[in-house]
């Protein structure tokens, strides 16, 4: 026996299976299929002027409610653990959310309606009275204070200070940055072995003081070994080397490699 349904716009499919179990006063957990499907099948055969995107996601449930309908005609289905297999069990887990989303719209919705009701005013506050401060009473404030108590905060604080220092660390002097010009050092090594043909490593790396020197006319060497400029000989492991020229007579291409560093 079916039910009068009066035609109303429902949001979609699910919403019109929740009013038809609400209607029924049936459980959502123990859906009598056959006759929600009926009814539901009598609804959508009432409807007229939907566009075909709306009916096609009723047609789908519709679809959906046959398909349960006739797998509840058949022998239960039953998974590896012997347990028998509900075919509204999916639809109902649906049916579920859609219900608390809906509820939590009218929720939302409540607050919207209660919160327009509600005005707020702007502070108008005098200046005079925003700025005002309770004033600080000198006497309360160094209540219990004496002497020898401030004596003990002021050691306190010191030997704070004392422990924030590293004793290690505090002893270095100062680093000092050394500001070196990479294609100037390197023209002024290369000239130098250009002009003296032959000399020693150490006596070139004593020309100029500074570490950063030092690794500089290293990577000089380096580099104008790579080039075919210098030759470098070393008559034993960590001896002194000599260095040779073997570049060409003008100077000219030295400038081009310092330029090449600049």
């Amino acid at each position: 026996m079916g039910i009068s349904v009066k035609l109303e716009k429902f949001e979609g499919p699910l919403d019109l299976l929740l009013h038809l179990i609400e209607k029924n006063k049936v459980s959502i957990y123990d859906i009598p299929i056959a006759l929600i499907t009926d009814q539901y099948m009598e609804y959508i055969a009432q409807v007229t002027g939907e566009t075909l995107d709306v009916m096609s996601e009723f047609l789908v449930m519709a679809a959906t409610l046959l398909d349960i309908k006739s797998r509840m005609l058949l022998p239960p289905e039953v998974t590896e653990e012997g347990e028998e297999v509900d075919p509204r069990e999916e639809l109902v887990q649906k049916l579920l959310e859609y219900k608390m989303y809906k509820y939590m719209s009218y929720e939302l919705r409540d607050c919207m309606q209660e919160a327009e009701g509600h005005y707020y005013k702007e502070p108008d506050m005098p200046e005079e009275v925003e700025a005002w401060r309770e004033p600080i009473n000198v006497d309360e404030l160094l209540g219990g204070v004496t002497l020898e108590s401030l004596y003990t905060l002021f050691c306190d604080i010191m030997k704070r200070q004392e422990n924030r220092v590293d004793p290690i660390r505090s002893k270095f002097g100062r680093l000092k940055r050394e500001d070196i010009n990479l294609g100037e050092t390197m023209h002024f090594v290369g000239q130098y072995i250009f002009e003296k043909r032959n000399c020693s490593f150490f006596d070139l790396l004593h020309l100029r003081s500074g570490k950063q020197y030092k690794i500089v006319t290293f990577l000089t060497i380096l580099e104008l070994m790579k080039e075919g400029r210098v030759e470098v000989r070393q008559a034993d492991a960590f001896a002194d080397m000599d260095l040779s020229w073997t570049g060409g007579d003008s100077g000219e291409e030295l400038d081009e490699l310092a330029l090449a560093y600049e």
